[in-house]
């Protein structure tokens, strides 16, 4: 069975977010079966970067997709998410 990876593009509130505190409550959300593949950065404007977190998890397990964009919505930090890419891996 294959794993989904799904990469998110997640806005911060504010240009003086800690990316690396945001990192550790993104990871603390996680249902159990899911976890980080790996984080990017990107330069949006003035200033102001998006943080890109790779999600990985069983290809089995559906609805995850809405659930986890619902929790990163949630923490405070964050002011917008978006799916910017699927994919299905072997591994």
């Amino acid at each position: 069975m294959g794993s989904v990876i799904v990469s998110y593009k997640i806005f911060p509130t504010d240009i003086t977010i800690n990316f690396e505190d945001l990192k550790k409550k993104i990871e603390a959300c996680l249902p159990e079966f899911a976890s980080v593949y790996g984080y990017g950065e990107e330069p949006v404007a003035f200033g102001l970067n998006a943080l890109i977190a790779h999600i990985k998890f069983p290809e089995d397990k559906t609805g995850v997709l809405d659930e986890l964009e619902k929790k990163f919505e949630g923490i405070s930090e964050i002011s917008q998410v978006q799916t910017i890419m699927v994919r299905r891996i072997s591994r």
